[in-house]
This record gives C-alpha cells, structure tokens and sequence, in this order.
C-alpha cells in the first residue's frame, strides 16, 4: 500500500504545535463565547414565550457541538481497534476533539436546570393529565434523566481521556505497550460509546416528544454525527496547513479518506432516514405518525426536501468523484455544506417540538451557535496548547506518512 519514501525525519522540518496561534484562538474563542451567549440571552428575555425558543436554541446548538466530539470519540477507539495507519497523523486531532466532552457536560447543566421547560414531561401538571405519559414517568423523571446524561458525560470523558492520556505518554516514551493497551481498549469502549450515544440521542432528542419512539434513531442519530466529524476533521486539517502546519505531513491521499468517508455517511444517513420513515408510514400506527406529521405541515415540509436533497442527493453526487475528493478546495467547501446541512437535520428533529405550526427560524438560533461555538474553539485551542499535533512516536508513523490510496 505504502511505497516508503518519507521518512520520520521529516517531522524535524515541520510546525507541530499552534503555538500563539493556539493563545489567540483560545482569546477569540472566549471573546466570541461570551458574547454571543449575552447577545442570545438578552434575546431570550426579550422574547415573549418564557425563554422557550431560547432553550430549544440552546439544546440545538449543544446537540450540534456534542455530535462532532462523539464523533470523535467513535473514530478515535476505531483507528486503534482495526490497526489503522492512514489515520496516525490525524488521530491527535481526532483525540483534541474528543477531548472537549467534559466541557460539553459542563455547557449541559443550563439544560438540566430548565428541563422543565424543555421537555413536558419534566411538567408534573403536564405529565399528570397524560396518562401515557405517566406511565412512563420511571423512566423520564427528572433525577433519573438528569442522573443518566451526568453518567454519560463521565463515561464519555473517561474513554476520551484514556486514549488522549495513552498517545501522550506514549510520545513521552515511545513505549509500545500504549498502542497494545489502545488496541484491546477499543473493543470495548465502541461497545460502551454505542450504548451511550444512543441512550443519549433517545434522552435529549426523542424525550422531546415522550409519546413518540424509534429503535432506529440512535443510529439515525450517529450517522449524521460521522458524516459531520468528518467533515470538521476536514476543515481542522486545511485550517493547519493554512497556518504553514502539518503541511507535508498530511497529503492529498488523506483528504482522499475523509471525503470517502463522508461520501459514505451520507447515503448511510440517507439509507437509516428512509427506513425509519417508511416503517413508520406503513404501520400507520398514530402514536408513531404524529412525530413525521408535524415535520410535513406547516412550513417544516420544505425543511424536510432541503435535507433530502441537501444532506443526501447533492453531496452524494458532488463526492462521489475521486477528482473531487483529491482537491482540497472542493473538500473544503462539501465539508461546509455538510456541517450546516447536519444542523439544519437537527432543527428538523428539534425545533418542530417548540412550533409545529411553522418554522420559528430567529437570529437567536445563531447568535447560540457562535456563542457556544466559540467556547468549543476555545476549548480546541487549550486542549491543542503546545503539545504535538501528531501522534509522533506511534508505530504507525512512518506508514501513515507514505500512505496512497489506488
């Protein structure tokens, strides 16, 4: 596969960390944050709906940040899991993603906090005039809910903390009994993070609607969620060698990767999408049908053919050239429109919720994502600091440098 023509060495001649472009990213970030958080908030008091839109916004947006480091953290035991080498010089980035989690369970506790007023079933009057509803209320109460989405941040943090820990030390050391540790941990912690993540998908998003349930949108869910860290791993990797770093390192045979893998997910999203409604609509049962219904009414049915066509048809067909995938330009540009076609998809599943008699599209929804979206790029650039970009001293080095793809 390899023909071996660089060599280790060649890291001595590269740029490896961001160094004060990590300070000023982590400043911006901040400054960012902030004040989009303030701008939103003053939004949501002015509005006249009790902070409602301000808090699906909010869940919205911390949906759409969440999925990236899921993403992350499915890619990152996966790569060690199956012995990938193509991978090794991007993997780093991947564990710095993943490792933004714990700051994610931090940005959770607004919704933990106003459950109420996000979910009706977290209403004891609500609930009580229900009776479906209360039965079941073992389930969705509210310190079983809130008890769940900590365990899941804390199992989530300690997968990604592990496998970042283990790469480190091994760039310490060049031990190899970190890469044989990775290897037998994946495994497992794919096990745990398939469980958890569509545990997770079931609480934040479906509970919107306690009467609705699918087996399949957790793996809805985590299709959309590849396809997009993907696409972010895309514009990560172009926005460092715009900044003259990993410029040799990482070639047009990786970018190669990610757009297969996009390439992929995309129709998988489209493949789970179809399923899930077609069985739906079959069994024609109202307790099921009621949840596709009001994404057909009102307006939402023009959200729903923008992601048919959006997040399925033009970008199947726009990756599905190898000339596309091998020019990066291009890449970067599908790697755009697949991020805002995932969070158009996740308005689709959470804003009906709020206004199913039209979509209530505000400038609060993305004055929220530059806000909580400028806290995850500042957390990047922490998590980043001057530490290494790539995995140096991972076996696997030297093939993933000479990688090619046929």
């Amino acid at each position: 596969m390899a023909h071996m023509k660089r060599d280790v060495s060649m890291l001595d001649r590269e740029r490896l960390t961001l160094g004060g472009a990590g300070r000023l990213l982590l400043v911006a970030g901040l400054v960012v944050g902030v004040g989009g958080l303030a701008i939103s908030y003053v939004l949501g008091r002015g509005a006249d709906d009790g902070m409602h839109h301000f808090m699906y916004a909010y869940l919205l947006n911390f949906m759409f940040l969440l999925s990236l480091s899921l993403g992350a953290l499915w890619f990152v035991p996966l790569q060690h899991l199956t012995r990938s080498s193509w991978s090794t010089v991007i993997r780093r980035l991947a564990e710095i993603v993943s490792g933004t989690i714990p700051v994610l369970g931090l940005l959770a506790v607004p919704i933990l906090l106003n459950l109420d007023v996000i979910y009706p079933w977290a209403d004891p009057a609500h609930a009580a005039g229900d009776p479906l509803m209360a039965h079941k209320l073992g389930f969705l109460s509210v310190k079983w809910f809130t008890f769940r989405v900590v365990l899941y941040f804390v199992i989530w943090t300690v997968l990604a903390y592990v496998f970042r820990r283990w790469s480190a030390k091994q760039d310490q050391s060049g031990d190899l009994s970190y890469t044989f540790r990775s290897e037998r941990l994946g495994g497992p912690a794919l096990l745990v993070y398939g469980l958890t993540q569509t545990l997770a998908a079931f609480d934040l998003m479906m509970s919107l609607d306690a009467h609705w349930f699918s087996t399949m949108f957790g793996v809805y869910w985590f299709a959309g969620i590849v396809a997009a860290f993907f696409a972010l791993m895309t514009l990560l990797t172009w926005g460092l060698q715009r900044s003259g770093r990993l410029s040799r390192i990482v070639t047009v045979e990786h970018y190669n990767d990610y757009g297969r893998a996009m390439f992929a997910f995309v129709f998988f999203w489209a493949y789970i999408a179809f399923s899930q409604y077609m069985l739906i609509w079959y069994a024609n049962i109202p307790e099921e049908t009621g949840w596709f219904l009001r994404r057909q009414e009102n307006g939402w049915s023009a959200v729903g053919y923008l992601l048919i066509f959006g997040h399925w048809l033009v970008p199947f067909a726009g990756l599905m050239s190898r000339f596309t995938k091998r020019r990066v330009a291009l890449m970067v540009f599908w790697a755009v429109w697949i991020l805002v076609m995932h969070w158009v998809d996740l308005f689709w599943l959470i804003m009906p919720e709020l206004s199913p008699g039209g979509v209530p599209l505000q400038l609060m929804d993305v004055t929220l994502l530059a806000g909580l979206g400028g806290l995850y790029v500042a957390a990047l650039a922490l998590l980043a600091g001057d530490r290494s970009l790539i995995a140096r001293r991972d076996p696997r080095l030297q093939e993933s440098l000479n990688f090619e793809n046929y």
